[in-house]
C-alpha cells in the first residue's frame, strides 16, 4: 500500500512557525484593540471628555461591523478569496484607522466643535477606531481559517489557545503601558502612536506569513496530484442560509456575545472601576486588570489542550459562565474594596476567560463544514460586535445617569467619582444568561451528535 504523502502542515516546525507569525499580527491588534482602556481618567482630565462620550467611543469599535455588515462582507470575502487576500487587505485597515484614531486625539484642529451633542474629536477617533474594528474582527476569522487549515485533526484547540494567549499578551502590554507611555510623554495620544508602530510590524508579519501559506497550498497540490481527489463545492450565498437555520450554530453564537459582552467591555472600565472602587492612582490601576490577560495566556492554551485530548467541550463552556458570574458579583458587593480582593477576583475571571474560548472557536468546525467556516466565524464576530459596540455605550451612559458619586482632583483638574455596583450587576446579568445558553448548547449537541464533548485529535 503506498504510503500517504505529506504536507507543509505535516511537519511540526511549519504549522507552528505559522502560528506564532499570524499570532504576533494578532498581538499588535489587541494591543491597540486596549490601548485607551486605562486612559479614561486621563481622558476627562486632558481632553474632558465625559463618561458618555468614553462609552460612544470605546462602542465604536462595532459601528461598521454592525451597521454595514462589513464583518459578514469579510466572512463571505475570505471564503471566495482566501486568507492570504482577506489577511493583507485586514492588517492595512488595522492600519489606516489606527492613524485616524491618532490623528483625532492629538490634532487641535478639532478643539471646541460639537457634533450631535458629543465632541467632533469623539467622533472622529470613533471613526478611526471603527475602521479598525472592521481589520481586526476580519483579521480574527481569518486566523481562526488559518489555524484550522494547518491544526485540523492535529492540535487545533491548543493551537487556538495559544493563538488567543498570544493575543491577550497584547491586551496585557496595553493595559499594563498605556498609562505609564501616556504620562511619561505628556499625552494621551502617545499610546496609540506606539500601538500604530507596533501594527505596522505586525502588518510585515502577515505578509511573511503569506509565503508560507502559499508553500502549503503546493505541497497540498503535489500531495493530491496522483490520487483522486473529489472536488468541495466552493461557497455560495445561500450557504449563509444554511448556517442560521444550525440551532447549535445559534447557541455558540449567542453564548460568544454574552461572554465577551461580559468581558471585553468590563475591560474597558477595569482601571476606572480600580481608580473609584480601589482608590488606586490613574497611573498604575491598569496593572490589576493586566493580571487577567496573564493568566489566560497560561490557561488558554492548557484547556485547548484538554479539549483536545480529553473533549468535554460543552461542559467547559459551561464552567467558564459560571466563574464570570461569581467574580462580577462580587466586585459589585460594597464589601469588596480591598487591592488585594480585586487581585483574587481578577486571576478567577482570567481563569473564567480562559476556559470558554478555549472550548468555543474549536467548537465551530465540529458543527460547520470547512468550506463555510470563514462566513460562520464572520457571522459569530457580526453578532459579538452588537455587545462589544452596545455594552460600553450602556455602560458609559449608565455610570453618567446614576453612578456619579462627587468628584477628585487629579493634577489640579476635577474629574468625577463612580459607584460602580450597578454596572458590575449588569455584567453579572450578562454571565447569568450565558450560562442558560451553555447547557441548551450542550442539549443541542447530545441531540444531534456534534461531537463537542469528544476530543479534537483524530487517532490515525
Amino acid at each position: 500500500m503506498e504510503k500517504i504523502r505529506k504536507t507543509l502542515a505535516d511537519s511540526k516546525a511549519a504549522r507552528w512557525t505559522a502560528l506564532a507569525v499570524v499570532a504576533f499580527t494578532m498581538l499588535c491588534g489587541y494591543y491597540l484593540t486596549d490601548v485607551m482602556a486605562p486612559l479614561k481618567t486621563m481622558l476627562e482630565q486632558q481632553l474632558s471628555w465625559t463618561s458618555n462620550e468614553y462609552g460612544n467611543f470605546t462602542g465604536a469599535y462595532g459601528w461598521f461591523n454592525v451597521f454595514l455588515l462589513m464583518l459578514i462582507i469579510g466572512g463571505i470575502i475570505l471564503d471566495k478569496m482566501g486568507v492570504r487576500f482577506t489577511g493583507k487587505l485586514a492588517t492595512i485597515l488595522m492600519v489606516v484607522g489606527t492613524a485616524i484614531k491618532f490623528w483625532a486625539l492629538q490634532t487641535h484642529a478639532l478643539d471646541g466643535h460639537v457634533l450631535l451633542g458629543m465632541k467632533t474629536q469623539v467622533w472622529v477617533a470613533g471613526l478611526g477606531y471603527a475602521t479598525f474594528g472592521v481589520g481586526v474582527e476580519t483579521a480574527g476569522i481569518t486566523v481562526s481559517k488559518i489555524i484550522v487549515k494547518w491544526f485540523k485533526g492535529k492540535e487545533l484547540a491548543l493551537a487556538m489557545g495559544l493563538e488567543m494567549a498570544t493575543a491577550r499578551l497584547g491586551t496585557m502590554l496595553a493595559l499594563q503601558t498605556s498609562a505609564p507611555i501616556a504620562k511619561a510623554m505628556g499625552h494621551v495620544s502617545m499610546p496609540v502612536l506606539m500601538a500604530m508602530i507596533l501594527l505596522c510590524i505586525g502588518l510585515i508579519a502577515f505578509f511573511i506569513y503569506c509565503g508560507m501559506d502559499k508553500k502549503l497550498d503546493e505541497s497540498r497540490e503535489i500531495a493530491n496530484k496522483d490520487f483522486p481527489v473529489e472536488e468541495e463545492e466552493s461557497f455560495k450565498l445561500k450557504d449563509i442560509g444554511f448556517i442560521l437555520k444550525n440551532k447549535g450554530w445559534w447557541y455558540i453564537a449567542i453564548l460568544c456575545v454574552l461572554f465577551y459582552s461580559a468581558v471585553f467591555p468590563w475591560i474597558k472600565y477595569a482601571a476606572d472601576l480600580m481608580v473609584n472602587k480601589f482608590n488606586l492612582s490613574p497611573e498604575t490601576a491598569g496593572l490589576i486588570p493586566s493580571l487577567l490577560p496573564l493568566g489566560t495566556m497560561v490557561l488558554t492554551p492548557f484547556f485547548g489542550n484538554l479539549y483536545d485530548r480529553k473533549g468535554k467541550g460543552a461542559t467547559i463552556m459551561i464552567i467558564g459562565a459560571v466563574l464570570i458570574i461569581f467574580v462580577h458579583a462580587m466586585f459589585s458587593l460594597p464589601a469588596v474594596n480591598k487591592p488585594w480582593m480585586a487581585v483574587i477576583l481578577v486571576i478567577i475571571l482570567g481563569i473564567g476567560f480562559s476556559l470558554v474560548p478555549s472550548a468555543m472557536w474549536p467548537s465551530v468546525p465540529k458543527i460547520i463544514p470547512e468550506r463555510q467556516l470563514g462566513t460562520a466565524y464572520a457571522l459569530i464576530f457580526w453578532v459579538q460586535n452588537w455587545g462589544l459596540m452596545g455594552v460600553p455605550i450602556l455602560i458609559g451612559w449608565v455610570l453618567q445617569k446614576f453612578c456619579i458619586t462627587g468628584s477628585h482632583i487629579i493634577d489640579g483638574v476635577s474629574v468625577p467619582t463612580y459607584n460602580y455596583t450597578l454596572p458590575m450587576m449588569i455584567f453579572a446579568a450578562f454571565g447569568v444568561v450565558a450560562l442558560l445558553f451553555g447547557f441548551l448548547l450542550k442539549a443541542e449537541n447530545r441531540k444531534k451528535g456534534y461531537g463537542l464533548e469528544m476530543p479534537n485529535i483524530v487517532k490515525e
